[in-house]
Formats: structure tokens, sequence, C-alpha cells
């Protein structure tokens, strides 16, 4: 019958789509594969960067013990818990900013944020070393 003939018609067509050097190829591109060379004044696409606290990890680390090195590894971990702390107090001093009714989230508003979220003396770890940064950037 007719339809028959048609389906066996674009069977054949699929399997030998294009040849190469008297060659069959699988697949819909001809040739050996890969990139095409690139041409002249052509630039080449650039990697998107993914921004991560790498290299504040690596800086703090050497300004406390200078012949500590870190795998790849331990810093993919470090980072994950900065992402996940700064996701987290950010998410609190927002809160606290919406409860006080205000637009703009202010220093004060991060330090509430850590005194929920921390406990103890890391708290007041965290206290001293976010005001001196403040100041700091104050009297700059």
């Amino acid at each position: 019958t007719a339809e028959t003939k048609k389906t066996a018609e674009t069977k054949k067509t699929a399997e030998t789509k294009k040849t190469v050097g008297g060659k069959k190829t699988v697949g819909g591109k001809g040739g050996k594969g890969g990139k095409a060379p690139a041409k002249e004044g052509a630039k080449k696409a650039k990697k998107s960067r993914k921004e991560t606290f790498s290299i504040y990890i690596y800086k703090l680390l050497k300004a406390k013990f200078e012949k500590l090195g870190i795998s790849t590894r331990a810093m993919s971990v470090l980072n994950s818990f900065v992402n996940d702390m700064f996701e987290r107090l950010a998410l609190e001093a927002k809160q606290i900013t919406r409860i006080n009714k205000k637009s703009t989230m202010k220093a004060r508003d991060i330090q509430s944020a850590c005194k929920l979220l921390l406990h103890g003396e890391l708290a007041e770890m965290t206290m001293v070393e976010g005001s001196t940064a403040v100041d700091k950037m104050a009297n700059a």
C-alpha cells in the first residue's frame, strides 16, 4: 500500500542522512566531529564567572596560618558554609527590617540577625568584628 511505501522511504532516508567519502555517517552531521576551525578575527566565547568566597577564605587562612594550605574540597565546603550563612543572615535581617516597617536595611538589623542566629561567644565575637568593620568603613 501507499502508506507502507512512505514509511519505508522515510526509514531509508533517516538511516542514510549524509555520506562522507562514500561512508555512511551516524547522526545528522557529516565529518569527523568536533568544532569547525575558528575564523580569523573571531572572538572566543567568554566563560561564565562563578562567584565564590574562595579568595577571601584563602587570604584569611594565610593571615592566620602562613604555612598552612587548603584542599579544593575543603575550600568547596567552606564556600558552601559561607554562602549558607550569608543567605540565613540576609533573610533574618530582611524580616527584621520588615517588622520595623522600614525599607532600608541598616547595620543594626544585620547585628540583630547575628544575635538571633548565632549563639554565645560566637555571637559576641561577631558583634566585635562587625562593629570594627563598620567603623573602619565609616572612617575611610
